[in-house]
């Protein structure tokens, strides 16, 4: 017989996880204060394990315009090496990864997916290779058009580096592509590898947590431009101490999220490396974005690129 006491019944009724969590989340927020709210909803929606979690079909789009990285590098036709990852990855989130290189699917099949997922590089539209068709003009629109009206999009490493805005890449452009702009960055060039620090502006953002703190790691950096007014950044590529003239400038956005009409847009620099695909803050990173994305976590995100990187519209000097 269940006892009258609300919290007893609670803990006698075979509520699952998510139910609990959603139910203490709603008692917790009354008791405290407004400002710790959202830390606390973000919190628990974090904590939902990845079974209780809606499933998501996810598209993973590796098709390269120019060169191709390693890691999105197919050979005798199976998937590569951040494919067979995410496929595996997506399992123990509930996400269903689809990989492919077609550009034609944005003609077609897209509507299935409630993200996109690009580590792609140059034009994807004007180079048409036999086993990685290009997209179409429309199908570029369509994938404007989708994140615009409500679909998530998440970008890493390269992603930046594709559908370049007009005139010369190493000077700023007033008026950036449409695909830049709802990335909210563009890749400049990037210098050699090396350890850099990451400053962590937002330890709430969904993964981010698992960093513990700012943190070091050995990448491929990209040196970025173009950035969104908007955005939220949530990490900050410090350059102090880095080689090459590429980061000779102020430290500026490398992980950051913004809204993009209805939709929602991650991005992070990072992702050139296996050993950073393997790296536990990554993934917990990643996938905190992915989960922002598609629209499993709503979190309040406002801008403050201004706040979090004062001198990021700052340009390196570059021959």
């Amino acid at each position: 017989m269940l006892t009258a006491n609300p919290a007893t019944r609670i803990l006698q009724t075979n509520y699952s996880r998510r139910k609990w969590l959603l139910a203490s989340s709603a008692t917790l927020a009354a008791l405290a204060p407004m400002s710790s709210t959202l830390s606390l909803r973000r919190l628990l929606a974090t904590d939902l394990p990845p079974q209780d979690q809606p499933t998501k079909k996810l598209l993973f789009f590796t098709k390269s315009g120019g060169f191709e990285h390693s890691v999105v590098n197919r050979e005798n036709g199976q998937l590569s090496y951040a494919e067979r990852l995410m496929v595996e990855l997506g399992k123990k989130y509930n996400i269903e990864v689809t990989c492919s290189k077609d550009g034609r699917v944005f003609d077609k099949d897209y509507r299935e997916f409630d993200g996109f997922f690009f580590y792609t590089t140059e034009n994807l539209v004007e180079v048409d290779k036999p086993d990685e068709p290009a997209m179409t003009i429309q199908g570029k629109q369509n994938l404007l058009d989708a994140v615009m009206g409500g679909k998530g999009f998440i970008g890493s490493h390269c992603a930046s580096d594709t559908f370049h805005s007009q005139g010369d890449r190493k000077q700023s452009q007033e008026v950036p592509d449409p695909y830049i702009q709802m990335v909210g960055g563009e890749f400049i060039r990037h210098g050699r590898q090396q350890v850099a620090t990451m400053r962590v502006v937002d330890p709430a953002f969904p993964g981010a947590a698992k960093s513990n703190g700012n943190f070091k790691l050995n990448e491929e950096w990209y040196s970025l431009k173009n950035f969104a007014a908007d955005m939220h950044v949530i990490l900050v590529q410090e350059t102090a101490g880095m080689v090459d003239d590429d980061y000779q400038r102020p430290p500026y956005p490398a992980t950051w999220a913004r809204k993009h009409g209805q939709g929602r847009v991650f991005f992070t620099s990072m992702g050139h490396r296996e050993d950073v695909w393997t790296n536990p803050i990554f993934e917990s990173l990643l996938f905190g974005g992915i989960d922002w994305a598609l629209g499993r976590i709503d979190v309040n995100l406002t801008a403050n690129l201004s706040e979090a990187a004062p001198g990021a519209m700052t340009m390196p000097k570059l021959k």
